[in-house]
């Protein structure tokens, strides 16, 4: 009965459909302008309608298919395999607004781009995530604890886009974002793994290889640090303000090649002349490991700007202002005496400097020192090699500051090989360098030039040359007969007027 009822249903709109197309062509005919007035059009049609309708059991409403409303926790599904890699945060419940913890949530969208599919893979041992994105969508999120990748042995994935900060209760031992395989065990507490993420836990000798932070404001709250890179391999941090962090805005050990740049690095968010700088604390960058590069970096406020205690990482268009070296701030601090590979180029330390202990090959160029900003190289066992300090500007306020010094409190230098600083130019402040040059003038038969006031090193002198101008009839013998204490002593066989000139060099070992 109910089929029938449904046929002849079917049957009373097809007719209704037929007689309101034939309606419609004769008034089309018929109408003054040569076709169906709008008006009158709708008006037929909601007849039909109407009528088709109440011709229709109320029974036969069931046929129609269920209408599909949006799911109430996500405004879109997470993508599936075969979707484009993009994992939009919010899908998995963050909040935006940064009201709510979306701790949880921001991990799950980590797991899954993580554990999500491979192509191939990096270095041995790293599977390629094909360049899986986390995206945080411009919005501001409040995180309760560090947000770590479930699984090693992964590479080519980026996050991005938005702002983390720790809530009150953040641990003050932790990283906004950590980069570290010793610390995956907090989240496997909380998830249980699969039997594909746990293959990605591989024998590499890095944990991870090509993760890329971009675009990000990290505001680590007063609490931890900000950023913890550990044994990782090609990471980019690239475009990111990172501040109010107590440890270290960015954290870098093991590992090779983490590149850092076009970023901004403050513990306070402040533009200089803070009247709390001289409580600044903290380290907004540090670097413990080999091969990376800082660039095009601004520090503006932390105790230390760079703490550099790893080999062969340059740093290049940096700007620390972080705190001055007269509230005992450090610009850049070199702490790997005796293998330093530091390249330090194109820079500027405005009122903050450097200091380098037990310097070996330390190249320092084209730098800009403001604000009696200066360079201290630091004797831990007393070596100097290979360090060159050359074609920079230093600009002071005349109080008498050196523009590179020595700090010998444990012992002076006695190994002193290869050191140049030289071609430097100043302006309110004393020079200082391994190769001087002076002159004197007078009648006599010794002339001295004191060289204590440039040279860098106190009683060295490898090398010296020298030239004596004599007036008068007789031209005498001459030679050099001492260069202690910085002292270089011209005599001759003669009494006569004349004048010396002289260089001086520390550096030069033959």
């Amino acid at each position: 009965m109910e089929a029938t009822v449904e046929g002849k249903a079917l049957i009373f709109s097809m007719l209704m459909g037929l007689a309101s197309f034939i309606v419609i062509h004769v008034n089309g005919e018929h109408s003054p302008v040569g076709r169906f007035s709008g008006d009158h059009y709708h008006d037929q049609i909601r007849k039909m309608q109407a009528l088709r309708s109440s011709s229709v059991r109320h029974d036969s409403v069931s046929l129609a298919p269920p209408s599909i409303s949006p799911s109430p926790s996500y405004a879109q599904q997470p993508p599936a395999a075969s979707s484009p890699r993009v994992y939009h945060v919010t899908t998995y419940g963050a909040d935006p607004t940064g009201r709510e913890d979306s701790t949880e949530a921001l991990l799950r969208a980590i797991s899954d781009a993580v554990q999500g599919p491979s192509a191939g893979s990096l270095i041995e041992g790293i599977q390629n995530l094909g360049g899986a994105q986390i995206n945080l969508e411009g919005g501001n999120y409040l995180i309760s604890r560090p947000l770590r990748l479930p699984a090693t042995g992964v590479g080519n994935l980026k996050i991005h886009g938005g702002t983390l900060r720790a809530s009150d209760d953040f641990p003050t031992d932790g990283y906004l974002i950590d980069l570290s395989a010793s610390s995956t065990s907090n989240m496997e507490e909380k998830r249980e793994r699969s039997k594909d993420s746990q293959q990605l836990s591989s024998s590499s000798p890095y944990s991870y290889e090509y993760i890329t932070l971009r675009d990000l404001m990290l505001d680590s709250n007063y609490r931890g640090g900000g950023a913890a890179v550990i044994n990782s391999l090609r990471t980019s941090i690239d475009n990111c303000y990172i501040t109010h962090f107590t440890t270290n805005g960015i954290l870098v050990r093991g590992g090779h090649e983490t590149y850092i740049r076009n970023s901004f690095l403050g513990q306070h968010i402040t533009a200089g002349g803070d009247h709390g700088e001289r409580n600044f604390s903290g380290t907004a960058i540090s670097l413990m490991g080999n091969d990376n590069a800082v660039t095009d970096v601004v520090i503006f406020s932390a105790a230390i700007g760079i703490m550099v205690s790893g080999q062969a990482n340059i740093l290049s268009g940096v700007h620390c202002y972080n705190k001055a070296t007269g509230f005992g701030g450090t610009g850049i601090y070199l702490k790997l005496p005796g293998l330093t590979q530091t390249r330090i180029v194109n820079s500027y330390l405005d009122y903050t400097g450097i200091v380098a202990e037990d310097p070996v090959q330390l190249h320092i160029s084209n730098t800009f020192f403001l604000g009696d900003a200066y360079i201290v190289l630091k004797s831990i066992n007393g070596v100097a090699h290979a360090v060159n300090i050359v074609d920079n500007m230093f600009c002071g306020f005349d109080k008498g500051v050196e523009i590179v010094q020595l700090d010998q409190t444990n012992g002076p230098f006695k190994d002193i090989e290869q050191v140049v600083v030289d071609r430097n130019n100043v302006r309110g402040m004393n020079i200082k360098s391994t190769v001087a040059r002076g002159s004197v003038n007078g009648k006599g038969n010794s002339w001295v030039v004191d060289f204590n006031h440039v040279l860098l090193f106190p009683n060295l002198i490898r090398n010296v040359q020298y030239s004596l101008s004599a007036t008068g009839s007789q031209f005498p013998n001459h030679a050099l007969r001492n260069i202690s204490d910085n002292r270089v002593e011209i005599q001759t066989d003669l009494d006569v007027p004349a004048s010396v000139y002289v260089t001086a060099d520390q550096g030069m070992l033959t």
